[in-house]
């Protein structure tokens, strides 16, 4: 079985992709950054930080599910960068919050269309990439995730150079590179790229139909309880790292922003390295299931290291173990994203929307409360408050990868070359 490489034009349009990420986490990462700061100048308590979480959260679940539909049903080529554009004017706008009313409806709306990338990237990739290559294809994309997130407090240490007490102009900053973004996509992208196959534009007989019964496919359900999983570990980890390592940990303000360069440097080699191993794996032999399934478990061993964190003290030894966790943590993503695509022909964005909106109502709803709980065991005095739900959220993707051992329908699992499953909600429908 040969290694492959992809085409120089299948190349670029990932590397679009990777760009796209990448914005979409700077623009994201700018409040985690940069909270220290705002909760200082904006008087907000931790309950307060985790409410502005929770109400991007909520937003990005809507998002998801109005952007799933919208993906299948209009062409990505122009709603792609139309949703690019309103997620980075409204970074734009955050920079201009009075305080927390102005800062939760601006986080509402940067998630509401910031959720709308994920099904637009991932209709792209299933349309442009092998069912063998896609696992590879999305751990570019989610890179652009770790870049952006690297680039964000490099950009804010800069800006700190000149404005050290304003908060406010990096938002301002980070959002306006999106219009160079879209400038490159409609300039390099053809309707043709991303047109539907045959199979997603053939009778419509059973379209929705088919739809509906994969509620009744086991695999909907493992990838629900895999992808609460990971989103809860990837979005603690992401919101309140900066806080564990200022007011956890007493690092200063600067040692936190490097570290979390150096943090997402990890999760980008992770991320990278997860879809070489699953090519890997599937160049020796395995079934590109298979393959997909021991690097998931792999990274997801990585992850729980987490439950070390309350017997570390500040040091060495805690920032390697938040690096190595890190590797583990954008790993997961690749892989389940490989999943999803493959769970159906008709509604792949729809099915990426649904068990993203699902996801991500479940742990935006942990934020708030973490916060008070953050809160309550800070004023007690307890030098770990932050320790335990972060060891918590790390355990969950071993956890849930059980499903994926002993729940995926062997059937879908049995061929070697193709992960394309028997006997699909489409082909039943057809």
């Amino acid at each position: 079985m040969a290694f492959t490489l992809p085409k120089p034009r299948t190349a670029l349009m990932c590397g679009l992709l990777m760009c796209a990420s990448l914005i979409n986490y700077m623009d994201r990462q700018a409040l985690a950054n940069l909270s220290p700061d705002i909760v200082k100048d904006l008087q907000l308590t931790k309950q307060d930080y985790g409410r502005v979480e929770e109400a991007f959260g909520i937003a990005f679940a809507a998002g998801s599910l109005f952007f799933g539909f919208a993906a299948d049903a209009v062409s990505v080529r122009w709603l792609y960068p139309a949703v690019l554009l309103a997620w980075s004017a409204v970074g734009v706008l955050t920079g201009f919050s009075q305080g927390l009313n102005d800062l939760l409806f601006y986080r509402m709306l940067l998630g509401f269309f910031e959720a709308g990338h994920w099904p637009c990237a991932m209709q792209t990739t299933r349309r442009v990439l092998a069912a063998e290559d896609r696992a590879f294809g999305n751990s570019v994309l989610q890179s652009g995730t770790s870049f952006g997130a690297i680039l964000t407090p490099l950009v804010i240490l800069a800006m700190h150079r000149f404005y050290p007490d304003n908060w406010r102009r990096p938002f301002i900053v980070l959002g306006a590179i999106g219009l160079f973004w879209v400038i490159g996509w409609l300039a390099t992208v053809r309707a043709s790229d991303v047109a539907p196959s045959e199979e997603e534009t053939g009778s419509r007989e059973g379209f929705w139909s088919s739809f509906f019964k994969l509620f009744l496919d086991a695999r909907f359900w493992v990838l629900l309880a895999v992808v609460i999983a990971i989103n809860t570990m990837w979005q603690f980890f992401r919101a309140w790292l900066p806080l564990f390592m200022v007011d956890g940990r007493g690092y200063s303000t600067k040692q936190q922003l490097g570290f979390n360069s150096a943090f997402y440097i990890a999760t980008d080699v992770g991320c990278i390295g997860a879809g070489l191993a699953t090519k890997w794996l599937h160049w020796k032999g395995w079934s590109v299931f298979g393959s997909r399934r021991l690097t998931f478990t792999g990274c997801a061993l990585l992850c729980a290291l987490s439950l070390l964190l309350p017997l570390l003290a500040k040091g060495p030894l805690l920032l390697m173990t938040w690096l190595v966790m890190g590797m583990g943590a954008l790993g997961l993503f690749p892989c389940y994203y490989s999943f999803t695509q493959d769970l159906s022909v008709r509604h792949p964005a729809k099915v990426f929307g649904l068990l993203s909106c699902m996801a991500w109502i479940v742990t935006s709803k942990l934020q708030k409360p973490f916060g008070a709980w953050v809160d309550r065991l800070q004023q007690a005095g307890d030098p770990a408050a932050y320790d335990y739900g972060l060891a918590i959220a790390g355990v969950l993707p071993l956890i849930a990868s059980i499903g994926l051992w002993i729940a995926w329908p062997r059937a879908a699992t049995s061929d070697s070359t193709s992960d394309e499953p028997a006997a699909s909600d489409d082909a039943l429908a057809s």
